[in-house]
């Protein structure tokens, strides 16, 4: 069993929603050298993916070849305000129960990050302007960004969890403190294409995704071919 992602994203009210990336940390070390960087790209796009298109407050897992990406969201306190959504990229094998555990935990913990989101109709301070048109942080001047430090600080407890989490059994024996995990109420979705809008399609998607490059698309088409994405090394 394995863990390879989990990340922290702001969502927008608006339709479509737009997810933004407020940490992430991944091991990607049971991948080959020279696959990483195409399977991060992958495993980042994935997470904004299902953020995306997966409703508010209703826990979910989407199967995606050998991956299955667990995924809680929550709306924002006003109506537009952003909300917030956890995602865990983990082998199929890995079990719900520490898994949602720890997303429940980590939206529990980071609410406050909420204060520092603007309102999805908010028009850009002079200060992110500026900062867009000159060059400054980008993920910051982003609906959504969190500033540097508060980045770093968030992704260090993401690379710490990320850490912990990968034996579930040791994982779950630190939850049994919590609330029982209804795994009933847990949406299965067995291929990404149920959770994506009437008619589209995960080929167009990373076709226009301006996230991936194209070393990665080409990637993405060979795995497919050989369906099985991102073989483990």
């Amino acid at each position: 069993m394995k863990v390879y992602s989990l990340s922290l994203l702001s969502v927008t009210p608006t339709s479509p929603a737009q997810a933004t990336l407020l940490g992430t940390s991944q091991d990607l070390s049971s991948f080959s050298f020279y696959q990483r960087s195409s399977v991060g790209e992958f495993m980042t796009f994935f997470t904004k993916t299902v953020a995306e298109r997966t409703p508010a407050n209703q826990p979910s897992s989407v199967e995606e070849n050998n991956y299955k990406a667990h995924v809680f969201r929550t709306s924002g306190r006003q109506a537009n305000s952003p909300g917030m959504a956890a995602v865990m990229i983990t082998d199929l094998e890995y079990p719900y129960r520490p898994a949602f555990s720890l997303l429940t935990k980590l939206l529990d913990e980071h609410t406050a990050l909420l204060n520092n989101l603007p309102a999805a109709s908010a028009a850009p301070s002079f200060g992110s302007a500026s900062a867009n048109a000159f060059g400054g942080n980008p993920s910051q001047a982003a609906a959504g960004g969190l500033p540097p430090a508060q980045k770093g600080k968030l992704e260090g407890t993401l690379a710490g969890y990320l850490s912990k989490y990968q034996d579930p059994k040791q994982a779950d024996t630190i939850m049994k403190v919590q609330k029982e995990l209804d795994e009933t109420k847990i949406v299965l979705h067995k291929t990404i294409e149920s959770v994506l809008e009437r008619g589209e399609k995960l080929d167009n998607l990373v076709e226009r995704s301006n996230a991936l490059s194209a070393q990665s698309k080409m990637f993405y088409k060979t795995a497919k071919k050989q369906n099985s994405c991102c073989v483990v090394m």
